[in-house]
Order: C-alpha cells, then sequence, then structure tokens
C-alpha cells in the first residue's frame, strides 16, 4: 500500500514538475510580460473550452474549467517554487488568478446579460 502511493505521488510530482518547466519555457520564449501573458492566456484558454465543449460563452462551464485549470497552476507554482517570503508568494498567485480571470468574467457577464452588445445595429444588417 505504501509503495502505490510514493509511486502516485512520484507521478504527480513529476507532471507539477513538467508543468511548471514547461510554462517556464512559455513565459522565456515570447516577449510579453508576464502579468499580460496571463490575461491573453486566460481569455484563449476560455475560448477554447467553449469550442471544445461546445458550450455557449454565456454559460458557466468554460468559465469553471477555467477557474480550474488556472486553480492547478496556481496550485504547481506554489508547490514547485518556494519564496523566501510567504506572504509575497500568495500575493503573486492570487495577481495572477485575478489578472487570468478578469476578462473571461467580465465578456462572460456581458454575454449572458447583455448579449444585445454583440449583435449588428439594425442600420448594418441592412
Amino acid at each position: 500500500m505504501r509503495s502505490a502511493a510514493n509511486t502516485v505521488w512520484g507521478v504527480v510530482s513529476a507532471a507539477m514538475s513538467s508543468w511548471h518547466e514547461g510554462k517556464l519555457f512559455i513565459e522565456h520564449t515570447v516577449a510579453i510580460n508576464h502579468d499580460a501573458l496571463h490575461v491573453i492566456v486566460g481569455v484563449l484558454i476560455w475560448l477554447a473550452v467553449g469550442l471544445l465543449s461546445r458550450r455557449p460563452l454565456s454559460s458557466l462551464r468554460p468559465w469553471l474549467w477555467l477557474l480550474a485549470i488556472i486553480g492547478w497552476n496556481e496550485t504547481v507554482d506554489l508547490w514547485v517554487e518556494q519564496w523566501p517570503d510567504p506572504g509575497m508568494q500568495y500575493g503573486e498567485g492570487a495577481k495572477d488568478l485575478i489578472l487570468t480571470m478578469f476578462l473571461p468574467t467580465i465578456l462572460m457577464l456581458v454575454v449572458r446579460f447583455a448579449p444585445g452588445l454583440f449583435r449588428a445595429s439594425r442600420r448594418a444588417r441592412r
């Protein structure tokens, strides 16, 4: 029983390390600010999940999947990175979560409660 738990733990740790290394590669490859990258990737993942799940962006499901993915990402950051000041690390994680979720949240609410903003005006349709 103990060896099975150790095996599972080793697989999870390796997956977390690989995820973190891949993310660092992307961050250092593109010439975009770290915070801007969170905003861009958040919108792209939200759109991709909506397409793949065939759910409208007004649905809560793509938004919840994005929240789960960014939650996983920030958990990996907290697990893999060890900052000297935990308060700074938690603050950075909270900032990343807010930046990633901000635009998808605003857009989902607008699509859900004011869909007319995304339609062409009557003049444009004629």
